[in-house]
């Protein structure tokens, strides 16, 4: 007799449960959802199959429907594994005591930082030229897209009660870092905030990239990782560990790409997202 689905799906999760964790039990890693889920599912299948492999523990993986989805999911102990940006770890281990295992290397580094854009014709130099003109933010959770941008210009005493219009005439989120970019070049606004490297990747090839210059830096921001939830046996994470920082250029390369177009890992420690956590206060972020 063929079981719902959904009944399947509960059994396979109720199973992962402390205490009924069998020593056959796939451990089951969550992926957050940054681009197409299919074929983020295949590539988070193909990398399951090496972690596996590695490490002799046996995993599975998922993508979440959404960010807030991978630290419900931790929280509930429905999963094991999850990869999760910063702010995504510090909810993640503020609210379900997760650990971090290790930190991404992306384009041959483990952090970024954030920077506030204008076009050079403008004669715009200082954050202070910005006052009371206009800013595209990417979202009001992105790391690099708003909320280290905001901090940044909160220490500078620039803005206000967390309220860019404090500041500016007008803020507005354009939804990705691209669009963003985009609205400068038109001349949609004067200004507007992406991460470190934001020109090379999403106006490669453009040469109006060549209009744009920044006027402000944030602080580091420490890459992604991946943590896994409280109660998991310490020898099985400690493999896990290992086999993950196995997982490097320019053996699996390809494999690499095909997750998040990451380099590999290296160790992590909880306190190198200190910083995000001091952001995140100072923005009112607690969930």
């Amino acid at each position: 007799m063929r079981l719902p689905r959904a009944l399947v799906l509960a059994l396979s999760v109720s199973a992962l449960l402390p205490g009924s964790v069998s020593a056959s039990a796939p451990l089951t890693l969550v992926l957050t959802p940054s681009r197409d889920p299919t074929a983020l599912q295949e590539a988070g299948d193909a990398f399951a199959k090496t972690l596996t492999r590695l490490s002799g523990v046996s995993i599975k993986t998922i993508v979440a429907s959404d960010y807030a989805g991978v630290v419900e999911a931790l929280r509930s102990r429905r999963v094991d594994l999850a990869f999760v940006h910063p702010v995504g770890y510090v909810l993640a281990n503020r609210e379900a005591g997760c650990h971090i295992l290790v930190r991404d290397i992306w384009q041959g580094k483990t952090a970024y930082t954030a920077r506030i854009y204008v076009l050079k014709a403008k004669g715009l130099t200082r954050l202070e030229d910005l006052r009371g003109r206009t800013i595209a933010f990417v979202d009001p959770a992105s790391s690099s897209g708003y909320i280290y941008p905001m901090v940044l210009l909160m220490k500078r005493g620039l803005v206000t009660s967390r309220d860019p219009k404090s500041f500016f005439k007008d803020a507005l989120f354009a939804g990705t870092h691209e669009a963003a970019l985009r609205a400068l070049l038109r001349g949609s606004v004067d200004a507007a905030a992406s991460f470190d490297t934001a020109l090379q990747i999403h106006l490669k090839g453009d040469p109006a990239a060549e209009q744009i210059t920044h006027v402000a830096e944030t602080p580091p921001i420490p890459e992604a990782g991946i943590c896994a939830r409280p109660g998991l046996d310490p020898a099985v994470r400690e493999r896990l560990k290992a086999a993950l920082l196995a997982i490097k250029k320019p053996e699996y390369a390809a494999l690499l790409k095909q997750v998040y177009d990451i380099d590999g890992f290296i160790e992590a420690s909880d306190r190198d997202y200190d910083p995000v956590r001091e952001a995140m206060d100072l923005m009112g972020l607690t969930r």
